[in-house]
């Protein structure tokens, strides 16, 4: 069983093993933090571009990159907390469009099948999550649409994705989970 934890604490200096990044499918990164990951981790996101590109990378899906190395130069780090692997989780289909439930929940279901053998076989014990993009910066009582589907509303962090994320991720074996928060989210 995994455990959850909630934090407030910069996930680029975390000492995960696995970071998770919740992506959208144009290849276009407007988060600071995923900017940051972008020059920290460039084979990641040249993996993730391409796979953007040439659109093999569908929306609900998730591109678990394992990170090359840096053998000479400022590259190398000896202090262990870089990430052995990156997962890229394709929540949206445009940088300016929120996540929806069902992209979501089908993400986190490509994430825990690909996740099994890493825990298995590579000894993957710590797993980070960005959770900003998954947090809409609208409220729900303010967001116009023409739809009333909920489906087509921005999630609410309370109410819709951290019950998915529980949901999903808390029957991994063997795990603790970092779900690093904005500050504008009490814990």
């Amino acid at each position: 069983m995994a455990i959850l934890q909630l934090t407030h604490a910069s996930i680029l200096n975390s000492n995960a093993q696995l970071l998770v990044l919740p992506v959208n499918n144009a290849g276009v990164v407007l988060d600071p933090v995923l900017t940051r990951a972008k020059t920290l981790f460039p084979d990641n996101y040249s993996r993730y571009h391409r796979a953007c590109r040439d659109g093999s990378l569908n929306v609900g899906s998730c591109l678990i990159n394992k990170r090359t190395r840096e053998q000479v130069g400022l590259g190398i780090s000896s202090n262990g907390n870089q990430p052995n692997y990156i997962a890229n989780l394709v929540i949206s289909n445009h940088p300016y469009h929120p996540a929806r439930t069902r992209w979501l929940t089908a993400a986190l279901i490509d994430l825990q099948q690909q996740i099994m053998p890493l825990i298995r076989y590579q000894g993957i014990r710590r797993v980070a999550l960005l959770a900003r993009p998954l947090i809409s910066g609208r409220p729900r009582d303010i967001v116009s649409n023409e739809s009333t589907t909920v489906d087509t509303l921005p999630l609410d962090w309370h109410a819709d994705t951290l019950p998915l994320l529980t949901e999903y991720l808390q029957d991994l074996p063997k795990l603790r989970i970092d779900i690093h928060l904005p500050k504008s989210i009490e814990l």
